[in-house]
């Protein structure tokens, strides 16, 4: 888990240390303005979409532990050329290039996080893996305010070393996870790890079963079996899944063009670049905190869509005071998007939920796959809302990002108000068969995954 975590802050520092290297002038330095960020970071969405069920399907064929570290020293390598880059196209090329070879890592590692803890012990454990987030963007401000200020030796600017040297950063993190990464509980030994592994054979029988028990899918494929083209149209049409992916598609739209643009925002206030970097402190900190907070009290409550829905009830009361009051002062102003930046984030909640709810290994795979799909198609929708046009208080699109939140809380209702439908239909069915006949099926029966009548939905 340690590891899957420090393996994520390699992915989360190159999606995020584009943010802080704006603030030190890239664009103008390379013939850009803030229409073609959007553009370019719309484009290392789109291939971080367009990647993600591929990669997810290659990681379950070959397995995670050979998929991700080839992966990450790739992109590792590509992130770091970034400091030569010298114009917008080749600012737009190494933007396909990361967004192809990111794009699979977060649905491939959750999968392979899957092997190894129940489905109730999954949500905290990601949420924790989720600080990977908070962690970097406070490390990687950190790290900027003083990289930046290399601005002068050898020539460079200060974000040209910052890429540089964050890339051999997260490729010795690549080059470690080739051998720090077991295929499987019953597969931790190697050179590396001890010829002996991490485990006896009878703390390897608990953890199968224990697993088993949790979850009897689990048994059905192994961690080097592929996905076919059947199995994956049959995934596709699994309607029960989609309100899961609908609420992936919009529920992290509102904070994402803050948290993309709050350096530039607070230079654009009148903040100079090292106060800038370190001014998006505190709301990173604050966000892992929510984070943490929020997905125990799903846990412990065994409750979802309503936990889950504090997300966008939080930010409802900082958007509402971004409009109302526009033009405020810097520090409201500041303070306002620190509140924003800050939500309880729920996607451990949501990522949990659609693992629970996918309730076998196959339609697992793909479902993660899709599901990250349905969340970088908001993404997408999100990096084109603050437009040059309307900096740098941007009104017109914190009106948007408003109505957006208003949405996003009727839809955890409407899900949850779906899937508790959904029980009572299977409940009527399972029901109206005799003792007799649900003993053989629960034997005998052909139905798979979500489609078992003995299966109930999450919510």
């Amino acid at each position: 888990m340690l590891w899957a975590w420090i393996m994520f802050c390699a992915l989360d520092l190159h999606r995020r240390n584009i943010n802080r290297a704006i603030s030190d002038r890239m664009l103008p330095e390379i013939g850009m303005d803030t229409n073609d960020f959007n553009y370019g970071q719309t484009i290392f969405l789109v291939s971080f979409l367009a990647a993600e069920l591929p990669s997810g399907l290659i990681s379950k064929r070959v397995g995670a532990d050979r998929w991700i570290p080839f992966i990450i020293c790739c992109w590792s390598i590509v992130a770091g050329s970034q400091c030569f880059v010298k114009s917008r196209t080749g600012f737009y090329v190494i933007k396909v290039l990361l967004g192809l070879l990111m794009g699979g890592f977060i649905p491939d590692i959750v999968l392979w996080l899957t092997y190894f803890y129940k489905s109730t012990e999954l949500p905290m454990r990601l949420a924790w893996f989720w600080t990977a987030l908070s962690t970097v963007n406070i490390v990687g401000s950190l790290l900027a305010a003083g990289i930046l200020r290399m601005r002068g030796i050898n020539g460079w600017s200060g974000w040209q070393w910052l890429f540089l040297l964050e890339g051999i950063v997260s490729l010795i993190i690549g080059i470690f996870s080739w051998v720090l990464m077991p295929p499987g509980p019953c597969q931790t030994a190697n050179w590396f790890r001890g010829k002996n592994g991490w485990f006896n054979e009878r703390e390897e029988k608990i953890m199968v079963n224990r697993l088993l028990r949790d979850d009897p899918s689990k048994g059905d494929m192994n961690n080097r079996q592929g996905v076919g083209a059947l199995m994956l149209l049959k995934v596709l049409k699994d309607w029960e899944m989609w309100p899961l992916y609908l609420i992936g598609l919009t529920t992290y739209i509102p904070p994402s063009p803050i948290n993309t643009y709050i350096s530039l925002i607070l230079r654009e206030l009148g903040f100079e670049v090292f106060e800038a970097n370190l001014l998006a402190i505190p709301g990173q900190f604050l966000f892992a905190v929510n984070l943490l907070i929020i997905t125990w009290v799903s846990t412990k409550y065994n409750e979802r869509s309503i936990v889950a829905s504090i997300s966008n009830w939080w930010m409802f009361a900082f958007f509402v005071g971004l409009v109302a009051i526009p033009k405020a002062s810097p520090w409201v102003r500041y303070a306002l998007l620190t509140g924003v930046v800050s939500y309880p984030y729920c996607h451990a909640i949501l990522v949990g939920w659609n693992a629970r709810n996918s309730n076998a290994v196959r339609t697992r795979a793909v479902s993660a796959a899709l599901y990250n799909m349905f969340v970088q198609s908001g993404n997408i929708v999100a990096s084109n809302i603050y437009r040059e046009e309307d900096k740098p208080l941007y009104i017109r699109s914190n009106r948007i990002l408003l109505g957006i939140v208003c949405y996003n809380i009727i839809q955890f209702y409407a899900v949850k108000a779906f899937y508790i439908w959904r029980n009572k239909v299977r409940e009527r069915q399972w029901s109206a068969l005799t003792p007799e006949q649900q003993e053989d099926y629960v034997v005998n029966s052909t139905d798979e995954g979500l489609k078992r009548l003995d299966f109930r939905f999450a919510h």
